[in-house]
């Protein structure tokens, strides 16, 4: 593909946003009486508003233009039949698999039908689930187990754990199940702390069964086994694996039938559906898990089946890019008002900035545009006391997406009603602003001087005319969890096909892992290191007089 910017429908926008440069949200809402209706859309159990945002019909029409110019549907047809669209690794992406409907019984791939190793695993995944919530699964002294670590790194972390804490009230009561990721010796040791070795098992999930970080932790957690009652013949009775290389995992102590694979077809930040999830299926159970899996499925569906001017996968992208690449939007932040929620942002961000952080075009060229922006968020309401601040008037445009359950697990007297008050002030807020006029008219209000007055209400002008979304669903369950994420993939996807980009390798992070294992080589021998730079030189040699 050339780059993005030779399109016909780029180069209408190009111009377009200079008649729109002038256009304020509130002229817009003011000019049509339907606006928040004809800009509202619905899929898998969730309602996109997208009505605040700098955007008209000719905006939306030329939007949709774009992503056809750039060939997204043949994109969205050749993921779902398998074609090796991550072209550097010449291999299909189907984490869409994963999730597919129990309807669907063939997916080739090489010859090989994908989908019964899905469901092959996902049998496997039941199976050892159900033993230890029996209590048929027990530790090498006969006790049940009571808590699991799940040891990995990157998607074999994130997205397990959020996902884990997003559905926290659909936990089971009877096991407790952590997350240990960091190669920092703090993590996995306040973890063991926690538990006991003879009721605890680990899984560890790792594709080759040699990733650094991952592979010293669960040596850490061996050797903590090991160092209190158990012994290596017991290994297999606390240690499960999630990884391709069997035999490594066997000569670890892991029993066969207690490692569960992974595929190349599936990226870590995509992986949760598969095995990976396995720490999601012990702390909700299999059917919760399930459910999980076929929200995704309603939202893949969507997707692939539905026009693209209510595709919401497709409406969120294209604005993405409208903001990033005709407004010179470096961020987008998302705003969860849900506190199982609060973490999701940092899944995204994986997702996202690991997906779209690209500089090369598919045919190896460089990309003449930017391409993702930069992803982050947190809670609400926490953040309107913090950097909220910066996306009401701050000099930078932030793209926002607010994202809200209209009823809540823990109903608490009026806390819900004000959370989403909130929510919906905050987009109020960031849209309509608070002009010179109303700023010197509230303190006159208040009693102020004409000196006081003057002086201080430029301060309190708040510009407005700022986009969000905002994301609506009756209930955080699984199945809404399932689609919020799913919807989240394929707006990165979305993305990256407009940027004419592969958004399923990751050659910076294999880099990092290269030099890693490098500088630890550097800093456990006595090797030469002139080679290097002087700065990072200096910076070994404090290490080694520590």
């Amino acid at each position: 593909m050339s780059s993005p910017t030779k399109l016909t429908a780029w180069k209408a926008l190009t111009e377009h946003q200079k008649e729109m440069a002038s256009v304020n949200m509130k002229s817009l809402f003011e000019s049509d009486a339907l606006r928040a209706q004809q800009y509202t859309a619905k899929a898998a159990g969730w309602t996109l508003d997208y009505a605040k945002n700098r955007a008209n019909k000719k905006t939306l029409s030329l939007l949709m233009d774009l992503a056809k110019e750039a060939g997204l549907e043949h994109a969205i047809k050749g993921m779902f039949n398998g074609a090796h669209i991550n072209n550097t690794e010449d291999r299909s992406v189907l984490h869409i698999a994963l999730r597919a409907s129990q309807a669907q019984d063939v997916l080739l791939v090489d010859g090989v039908n994908v989908l019964e190793e899905v469901r092959s695993t996902l049998q496997q995944m039941e199976k050892f689930v159900a033993q230890l919530h029996s209590g048929e699964w027990k530790g090498y002294t006969g006790k049940r187990i009571t808590d699991v670590i799940s040891i990995g790194i990157g998607g074999s972390y994130l997205g397990p754990k959020v996902v884990t804490e997003a559905l926290t009230p659909y936990k089971k009561d009877d096991i407790k199940v952590h997350f240990v990721a960091n190669i920092d010796g703090s993590d996995i040791t306040g973890k063991l702390k926690q538990v006991n070795p003879e009721t605890t098992v680990f899984v560890i999930s790792s594709k080759t069964f040699g990733t650094l970080e991952t592979l010293s932790n669960a040596n850490a957690a061996r050797d903590w086994f090991l160092s209190n009652g158990g012994s290596q013949e017991n290994v297999g009775k606390h240690f499960a694996a999630v990884s391709s290389n069997v035999k490594k995992a066997v000569d670890f102590g892991m029993e066969k039938e207690n490692i569960f694979p992974m595929w190349d077809w599936v990226g870590g930040r995509y992986s949760l559906w598969s095995a990976i999830g396995l720490p999601v299926a012990i702390a909700v159970g299999m059917d919760n898990f399930y459910n999980l899996l076929d929200g995704a499925h309603q939202m893949d569906e969507h997707f692939r089946t539905t026009p693209f001017k209510e595709n919401l996968p497709v409406i969120m992208g294209t604005l993405g890019v409208w903001y990033t690449n005709f407004h010179n939007a470096q961020t987008h932040a998302l705003i969860p008002y849900d506190h199982y929620l609060r973490a999701m942002p940092a899944h995204i961000q994986q997702l996202d900035m690991e997906s779209n952080g690209k500089a090369n075009l598919l045919n190896g060229d460089d990309i003449e545009t930017d391409t993702g922006p930069i992803i982050w968020g947190g809670a609400g309401t926490n953040g309107q006391h913090a950097y909220h601040q910066l996306l009401h008037q701050g000099t930078r445009l932030v793209p926002v997406d607010f994202i809200a359950p209209l009823a809540s697990h823990n109903p608490i007297g009026e806390h819900h009603t004000q959370l989403f008050a909130n929510c919906l002030s905050q987009s109020q807020a960031l849209m309509v602003g608070k002009t010179l006029d109303q700023a010197e008219q509230e303190l006159r209000d208040a009693g102020a001087t004409a000196e006081q007055v003057a002086k201080i209400a430029p301060h309190k002008v708040i510009k407005g005319n700022r986009p969000s979304n905002t994301l609506l669903t009756d209930k955080m369950t699984p199945a809404t969890v399932g689609a919020l994420i799913a919807l989240y993939e394929h707006r990165t996807f979305v993305q990256g096909t407009i940027w004419g980009i592969n958004s399923f390798d990751q050659w910076g992070v294999e880099l990092g892992k290269v030099l890693g294992t490098d500088i630890y080589n550097r800093l456990v021998s006595d090797s030469d290191n002139s080679a290097l730079d002087a700065s990072t030189q200096a910076l070994i040699n404090a290490f080694k007089k520590a």
